[in-house]
């Protein structure tokens, strides 16, 4: 009999791979929008910043009322407010209403899926978390690999407008369907991590020490993987926003921008699903460094390339080590400070620092608009994900023992 905690894994990999794809066809939309309204790059860039600053802030309650509730009814709640977000953008007319429907409703919604879906997956595995992490966020890459093209196929023939409404249905009916099969904990099942001793009852199962997120954060190897991964992700929406408009600046048309995207994603299969399983064989903290350092050349490479070989080869290293990246964040929080409260403390190190990256497409915008290029903040990007590395490198899991918290929770 298959271990229930796969079943959980599936469930989080279509969250992931809807609410992602749909999320990263923003540069699709992007250029369709610039084509019919003539908006500036900064304003409809800041569209997109709003929107992440929106759902990294709201990764932190939903990830609490994940440990609370379960992730059932946060992820309904998602599915209901992001469908109903993306066919509302149909509707656009005027400058202002995409920062409402996208920037701020289309933010809540897409909130529940990255905090929720990962920090459940760290409480049903741990011997092989980084295999389950990996395979989980691997939807996530998939949606980026597939979606976009479906998105350019659909702007091209129907119309952007027509688009936004296929992917509000598509995305409520999956991501409802989806949340019916998550459970919180394998706890609430008679289970145990990783499948073992599956026979055991929920009564007999031992309660491990749990750090509460007052107690982590006073850590300091909390507040240095949280100052690591903002450093990381200051960066990592401009390829995923920038890269369909840098590609038409380099002279290739909106297809070929949708193809780069669907190739970065292709990377991020690899790094989810290769270093997920290497992070557990070698060590998480050795794994993310690598894939930081990886990132820093492949900003470089952003900086300089100019030929559509060049320019494919630097997406998929982008993707691979942004997917590793992304995929082992929760891991290491859960190998540092337990699974049990990993929704909160993944939720909150989640908005610190997605909150800040959220501007990093806006600024990016700023950028062009005022050189004429993205060279200069591709070569910054570049610089802090180097910090990045040196950050999570001195980051040491905390020695002080903590007393279980001794309370058991129901699904």
């Amino acid at each position: 009999m298959i271990f229930y905690g796969w079943r959980i894994v599936a469930a989080a990999f279509v969250v992931l791979f809807t609410a992602y794809g749909a999320q990263y066809c923003f540069g699709v939309f992007f250029a369709a929008l610039l084509d019919e309204f003539r908006w500036s790059r900064a304003g409809v860039s800041g569209v997109f910043s709003l929107y992440a600053f929106g759902y990294c802030v709201v990764g932190f309650p939903a990830g609490r009322l994940t440990d609370r509730w379960g992730p059932r009814a946060v992820v309904t709640a998602g599915a209901v407010l992001l469908g109903s977000a993306l066919a509302a953008m149909a509707l656009v007319r005027h400058l202002w209403q995409p920062y409402v429907i996208y920037g701020i409703v289309g933010a809540l919604g897409m909130g529940t899926a990255y905090v929720p879906c990962h920090s459940t997956v760290v409480k049903w595995f741990a011997r092989r978390r980084g295999l389950a992490i990996g395979v989980a966020s691997t939807g996530a890459s998939l949606g980026t690999f597939a979606l976009p093209p479906l998105a350019q196929r659909l702007v091209t023939v129907a119309g952007w407008r027509a688009a936004y409404v296929v992917f509000g249905v598509g995305v409520l009916t999956a991501l409802a369907l989806a949340a019916t099969v998550m459970r919180r904990d394998p706890r609430s099942m008679g289970l145990r991590p990783d499948g073992d001793d599956e026979l055991a009852r929920a009564d007999d199962a031992p309660v491990l020490p749990a750090w509460p997120l007052r107690l982590a954060l006073r850590e300091r190897a909390f507040w240095l993987i949280g100052a690591a991964f903002t450093a990381t992700w200051l960066a990592v929406f401009i390829p995923l926003v920038h890269l369909v408009p840098f590609a038409r600046d380099l002279g290739y048309d909106a297809a070929t921008g949708a193809w780069l995207l669907s190739a970065l994603g292709a990377g991020a299969v690899g790094g989810r699903l290769v270093m997920g399983a290497v992070s557990d064989l070698i060590g998480r903290r050795p794994t993310i460094m690598m894939a930081m350092a990886a990132q820093a050349v492949a900003f470089v490479a952003f900086a300089t390339v100019h030929g559509l070989a060049a320019l494919a080869t630097t997406a998929v290293a982008f993707g691979f080590a942004y997917g590793t990246i992304s995929a082992l964040f929760p891991a290491i929080v859960g190998d540092f400070f337990g699974p049990e409260q990993a929704g909160s403390l993944v939720g909150f190190l989640f908005a610190l620092g997605g909150s800040l990256a959220a501007w990093g497409p806006l600024v990016a915008g700023l950028v062009y608009d005022t050189t004429g290029g993205y060279g200069v903040i591709f070569r910054a990007s570049a610089g802090a994900n180097l910090l990045a590395a040196l950050l999570i490198g001195i980051a040491t899991p905390p020695n002080r023992k903590l007393k279980p918290l001794g309370r058991r929770l129901k699904c």
